[in-house]
């Protein structure tokens, strides 16, 4: 492949609009992506952008280039989506062309866009040998992947050839973002449009595609698809879902789950949901007694979008109960707040606890008394909880 063949990824070098900034534009509900102005732009430096499927991070990248074009000469921007490449060597080529190209129309600075390139085995291959020769020091190089320990594994690769490059994780928006987004100014304020606004987020979640009220089914046809890609068992997956949901939101452990499938082994429950994990659909809470972590014991698992509990919930065929989701969703906000999110048994449960909170969810009223340092929140509660911390 030459690089006169991405053409059609690259349509600024023909003078044409691209389009997902087109799609963009015409969406009746759009906005920025904050994370675009968190990359850095100064040569050299090596980003990465992880995140879900279809969260946004190709769109970002593309209204990013938009941004570049204003000063910037269309021939010293390249974008390629890796999944189309056949192996390492394809890209390594392509990025050595770039650089030739570069040198002929006498450009200095380069902005390299690696979209999904968690898709390619051994994609960092075609890019650390060309940084180790200095062959990119006058450039800034963006690499994108839906695989968070596949990319975090390979970021490790890049000891010391990072530059001044960050990691970004980009997740579907908040709760707190979705209000923004949608207009809604002092939420304190307008109890009832609030609460409006949070039975809508919990049908359409925080992916861009589906605020704007497109069908679903692409969403989860990518999960299902990166399944397949790696080599996942789509029955085995589907069995490990179900027993996640019908589990929640009690505590449970790898052997109960595995005991809710088909005679599937624990290590291979295990395994599935740790995959989960890596596609940023579910995250864990540990249980935490004191400042000790009891990895081993009981789990409390979450999906980390409402959108997403729904798509896997009508997939495995597992009914969603009402507050689990509400205490998904408490459990991913303090966990995208604090780094980290635990819960705690003895004679009483509490389901979330991050930093110096202690958090407690209820659908309905709470009918037993808690210590008076744990924030019981039952259901209309939620939404304002969410909005203030």
């Amino acid at each position: 492949m030459r690089l006169g063949e991405l053409t059609y990824m690259n349509p600024w070098w023909e003078g044409k609009e691209d389009y997902h900034a087109r799609r963009w534009k015409e969406q009746k509900i759009r906005w920025w992506p904050r994370w675009i102005d968190e990359l850095s732009l100064e040569p050299f430096s090596l980003n990465f952008v992880l995140g879900p499927r279809q969260v946004g991070k190709t769109t970002g990248i593309k209204l990013l280039i938009q941004k570049l074009l204003e000063d910037s000469p269309p021939e010293s921007i390249l974008y390629i989506n890796v999944e189309i490449l056949p192996d390492y060597r394809e890209l390594s080529a392509l990025l050595r062309e770039f650089q030739n190209l570069k040198e002929r129309e006498n450009i200095k600075t380069g902005y390299i866009f690696l979209d999904e390139a968690s898709s390619l085995e051994g994609w960092w291959r075609g890019v650390k040998p060309l940084i180790d020769a200095g062959l990119l020091e006058n450039d800034v190089v963006t690499v994108t992947g839906s695989s968070s320990l596949r990319v975090k594994r390979d970021i490790e690769l890049f000891p010391g050839r990072r530059g001044k490059g960050t990691t970004l994780e980009v997740m579907p928006l908040s709760f707190g973002e979705y209000v923004e987004v949608m207009g809604l100014k002092k939420p304190e304020l307008h109890r009832e449009k609030t609460l409006e606004l949070f039975e809508e987020y919990l049908k359409t979640g925080g992916f861009p595609g589906s605020i704007n009220g497109l069908p679903m089914d692409d969403l989860l046809g990518a999960y299902i698809g990166e399944f397949v890609r790696f080599g996942k068992s789509l029955e085995i997956a589907r069995e490990t879902m179900a027993a996640v949901i019908r589990s929640a939101p009690s505590a449970t452990s790898f052997r109960a789950l595995a005991g809710m499938t088909s005679g599937y082994s624990y290590k291979v429950v295990q395994d599935y949901i740790e995959f989960f994990r890596e596609l940023y659909v579910l995250g864990i809470a540990y249980l935490r007694q004191g400042e000790q972590v009891l990895y081993k014991r009981e789990k409390k698992f979450f999906f980390r979008d409402p959108l997403l509990a729904r798509l896997f919930s009508a997939w495995s065929g597992a009914e969603l109960r009402e507050e689990a989701l509400y205490e998904w969703l408490v459990q991913e906000h303090l966990y995208r707040k604090f780094g980290e999110v635990y819960y705690y048994r003895n004679s009483y449960e509490v389901d979330a606890i991050a930093g110096d909170l202690k958090v407690e969810v209820k659908a309905g009223k709470a009918h037993r008394r808690y210590p008076r340092d744990v924030i019981v929140l039952e259901r209309e509660d939620v939404p304002f909880f969410l909005l203030e911390i």
